[in-house]
């Protein structure tokens, strides 16, 4: 945004900082930054860092919006800072307050430790898991089963949804959305072999029955998925696991089939 002139309009952008080697506690730390319409919250970072403060920490790597680096908590909500406009950002004061992603431990500045994050996400475990049997032509899966995993493939692991999850704030041992939503993928997956192993895994104590259906993971994912109907749709398949697992393997016999 520029003023009636033309000139580039500064603003305030406030930082959360904490150096564990020099502070005992976080704090906020207030620059002056110029703006134009084009103007992100990552842009501005990153004029701050090259020209203000260098001491000043965040991730960041492909500015597209597709690598999940930069999620941070901004004005009180989580967003990528690449893909946010500076100018929709400011309060009426013109001044925006970054902070880092709630919930996990503070590295440096906004830059915080995922360890835990990964580690849920690693027990779900991601990735397909296909019989020894493959067919010798594609897998034939109908646009019915494509449509049911709710575009869940699109999740790009920014951690947006861990750190706005009231759960995650009390029990650091559940799940999280951003994990159950993988497990959901794989479990709607026809190609997979062990849903039922899965399932028995999310039902545990600290998985799907532990939501409380706040529905902040939804508000707070940057691509637009549903993390709590993937969560309760885990549930419902939780309670028929047996039967889910007969049916499933029923559909791999018919894998290499033309879809009718």
């Amino acid at each position: 945004m520029s003023n009636a002139n033309g000139k580039t309009r500064n603003v305030t952008v406030r930082v959360q900082r904490f150096n564990p080697d020099m502070d005992k506690k976080p704090h906020m730390q207030d620059f002056t930054v110029p703006m134009t319409p084009e103007t992100t919250l990552l842009d501005a970072l990153q004029y701050i860092k090259t020209e203000l403060d260098g001491s000043v920490t965040f991730r960041k790597s492909c500015r597209h919006a597709i690598c999940g680096s930069c999620a941070m908590h901004v004005n009180g909500a989580n967003k990528l800072v690449c893909h946010t406009p500076l100018a929709e950002s400011l309060t009426k004061n013109d001044t925006v307050t970054i902070g880092p992603l709630s919930y996990l431990p503070i590295i440096k500045d906004l830059v915080v430790d995922r360890t835990a994050f990964w580690e849920q996400y690693e027990r779900v475990k991601p990735w397909l898991v296909p019989s020894d049997d493959m067919p010798e032509t594609e897998f034939r899966v109908s646009q019915e089963e494509v449509a049911a995993v709710q575009n869940a493939e699109t999740c790009i692991m920014c951690g947006a949804c861990y750190s706005s999850c009231q759960v995650i704030a009390m029990n650091k041992q559940y799940i999280g959305p951003h994990a159950l939503l993988k497990s959901f993928l794989r479990v709607l997956d026809p190609r997979d072999t062990i849903p039922g192993e899965r399932l028995a895994d999310v039902a545990g104590g600290d998985g799907v029955f532990r939501c409380h259906t706040i529905f902040n993971c939804i508000d707070a994912c940057p691509k637009g998925l549903n993390p709590t109907q993937a969560i309760e749709s885990l549930r419902k398949l939780a309670q028929r696991r047996i039967a889910f697992e007969e049916e499933r393997r029923e559909r791999r016999k018919h894998l290499a089939e033309p879809i009718k």
